[in-house]
C-alpha cells in the first residue's frame, strides 16, 4: 500500500475517462483539486470550449502558485500528459517545499472508452487512443517527481504530522492494539439559557460513555484560557462540575486535568477528592500540576511564587494526598492529624506538565501517571527523559500510567476535516493549525493513535476544538471502536 504525503502537490496522469476526477473526489477535499476542465467552465462557455485552454491552464497555475506558497495539498487534475507542465509542477512543489506526487491512472482502454462515450462531448476515439498512449509511455521517473504511484482505491493520505500512520492503521485492522480515550472538556458552550448547563454536560457525558470512553476531565481553571476562547466564557468550578457529572453517569472515570497545587490546600485537596471518589463510586482520579496561569491567581486572590516553590509544593502535595488517604490518622507536615473520611479507594495521581528536570523527575519518583503532549515528535523525546528518571528511581515505563493530551480536529470525509480547519483557525494559517491539532479523517486518526499505543500510551484524553454537543463526540466515536476490541 501507498501512501500520498500531506500537504503535497499531486499531479494526476491518465487519458479521458480513466477516473481522475473520480478518484480525486474521493480522496481530497474539493478545494485541493484545480482542474482544467472546470476552469474552462470558469473562463469560456464550458468544460468542452477548448478556445479557452490556455487562459484556463494561466487560472489553474496561477491558483497552484497561490496553494503551494502556503503549504496547502493541491491536486492538478489535468490529463499530465505534457512533460513540460508536468516538469514546472515539480520546480513548483520544490520551491514551496512540498513533496511533488506523480499519480498514474492505469485503467483500461475499453473502460476509458466505455466511460468515454458516456459524455456530453465525447472525445475523439482516435484521440482518445493517443492519450491512453502517451500516458502509459510518460517517463514519469525522468520527471523528479519525490512519489510515484498508480491510482487504487485504496491509497491512503498520510499527514506530515503522523508519518508512518497508514501502516500502523492497517496494523490496527488487521493487529488490533488497546488505547483507552478520556474525553477532555475544556470549553462549555451552553449559551445563555440559565436551564441550560446541566442539560448540556449530561447530553456530553452520557454520549460520551455510550460512545466507550473510559473517562471525563475537566480543566481546572478558574477563568477561561487564551488557547480555548475568551476570558468571559463559561467555565465552572471543576469539582463541583464533576461532582455532578457523578450523579449522571455509572461508569466513566472522573478527574481535573490538571489541578493547580496553588488553588488549594492539600489537605482540602485531599477531602474533595475523597468526596468525588465516594459519591461517584470509586471512579476519582487526580491530575496535578505546579499552575501556570498567573491571571487567575491574581483576580482570585491567590499566591502565586515562582516555578521552584511550586513544584515543591507539587511534592509536598503528593505527600499530602497519600497521607490524608491512607489507614489510620496521624500528624503530618504542618497537619496534627490525617482525618478524611469517607477513605477513598485508589485514587490514581497524574502528574501534568513536561519539564524534563523537575516536573517529569517528580511524575517519575512519586505519581502513578504522567500526562504528556500527544505530537510525536516532541513525546519521543519526553518518553526518552522519563524513562531515564524512572530508572534511577528504581521504576520501568511499565510502572507508569502514560497518557497525552490530544486537541485534534476530526472529520468525516476531507471536505468535513478542511471547513473545520477553516472554522477555527483564527488567524493561524490553516498549514499550522491542521498540524498543530493533527487535523484528518478518522481513517487517519486510528492510523496515528495506533503510534501512540506502539510507543505505550495507555489513555488519551481527547479536547475536541470544535465541541459543541453529542454530535462531535459521536463522529469520534469509531475511534474509541476501533481500540475497545
Amino acid at each position: 500500500m501507498t501512501a500520498i504525503p500531506a500537504p503535497a502537490l499531486v499531479v494526476l496522469v491518465g487519458p479521458s475517462g480513466s477516473g481522475k476526477t473520480t478518484w480525486a473526489r474521493q480522496h481530497f477535499a474539493s478545494n485541493e483539486i484545480v482542474s482544467s476542465d472546470a476552469l474552462r467552465a470558469v473562463v469560456g462557455s464550458g468544460e468542452g470550449d477548448l478556445d479557452a485552454s490556455d487562459d484556463a491552464f494561466a487560472v489553474l497555475d496561477a491558483v497552484v502558485a497561490a496553494r503551494t506558497r502556503r503549504g496547502l495539498t493541491t491536486v492538478i487534475d489535468t490529463l499530465g500528459l505534457d512533460p513540460a507542465r508536468r516538469a514546472a509542477a515539480v520546480t513548483t512543489g520544490r520551491a514551496a517545499g512540498l513533496p511533488v506526487v506523480a499519480v498514474r491512472f492505469a485503467t483500461a482502454l475499453d473502460l476509458c472508452r466505455q466511460r468515454n462515450r458516456l459524455r456530453d462531448r465525447p472525445v475523439p476515439a482516435l484521440v482518445l487512443t493517443a492519450q491512453f498512449r502517451k500516458a502509459a509511455d510518460a517517463d514519469l521517473a525522468a520527471d523528479g517527481f519525490d512519489v510515484i504511484t498508480v491510482a487504487q482505491p485504496e491509497l491512503v493520505l498520510e499527514p506530515a504530522h503522523a508519518p508512518g500512520g497508514s501502516a500502523a492503521a492497517a496494523a490496527q485492522r488487521d493487529r488490533p492494539a488497546g488505547l483507552r480515550f478520556a474525553l477532555q472538556i475544556s470549553a462549555f458552550p451552553w449559551g445563555a439559557d440559565p436551564t441550560r448547563p446541566r442539560q448540556w454536560l449530561a447530553e456530553v457525558a452520557r454520549t460520551a460513555e455510550q460512545a466507550g470512553f473510559a473517562g471525563i476531565a475537566v480543566m481546572d481553571h478558574l477563568l477561561q484560557i487564551p488557547q480555548v476562547g475568551r476570558v468571559w466564557d463559561p467555565i465552572p468550578e471543576a469539582y463541583v462540575t464533576l461532582g455532578y457529572l457523578a450523579g449522571v453517569t455509572e461508569r466513566l472515570e472522573l478527574g481535573a486535568l490538571v489541578t493547580p497545587v496553588t488553588f488549594r490546600s492539600a489537605p482540602l485537596l485531599a477531602k474533595i477528592i475523597a468526596s468525588l471518589d465516594a459519591v461517584s463510586g470509586g471512579r476519582a482520579f487526580c491530575g496535578l500540576g505546579a499552575g501556570w496561569y498567573e491571571r487567575e491567581h491574581a483576580a482570585y486572590d491567590l499566591p502565586f511564587p515562582e516555578v521552584r516553590t511550586r513544584l515543591d509544593t507539587l511534592v509536598e502535595t503528593i505527600g499530602t494526598l497519600r497521607a490524608f488517604w491512607g489507614p489510620g490518622t496521624k500528624p503530618h507536615g504542618r497537619s496534627p492529624e490525617t482525618t478524611c473520611y469517607p477513605r477513598p479507594g485508589r485514587v490514581p495521581i497524574i502528574v501534568g506538565g513536561g519539564g524534563e528536570r523537575r516536573t517529569l523527575r517528580i511524575a517519575a519518583e512519586l505519581a502513578d501517571g504522567c500526562n504528556l503532549g500527544s505530537s510525536l515528535p516532541v513525546l519521543d523525546h519526553k518518553l526518552t527523559v522519563l524513562r531515564g528518571h524512572l530508572e534511577r528511581n528504581g521504576r520501568t515505563i511499565d510502572d507508569l500510567k502514560v497518557t497525552v493530551l490530544d486537541l485534534p480536529i476530526v472529520g468525516n470525509d476531507p471536505d468535513q476535516v478542511g471547513r473545520l480547519v477553516e472554522a477555527h483557525r483564527g488567524r493561524t494559517s490553516a498549514k499550522a493549525y491542521a498540524a498543530t491539532h493533527h487535523a484528518g479523517t478518522v481513517a487517519q486518526q486510528v492510523g496515528r493513535y495506533r503510534l501512540l499505543a506502539d510507543r505505550g500510551v495507555q489513555t488519551v484524553f481527547v479536547s475536541l476544538p470544535d465541541l459543541t454537543g453529542p454530535a462531535e463526540i459521536e463522529r469520534f466515536a469509531p475511534i474509541v471502536q476501533a481500540f475497545s476490541g
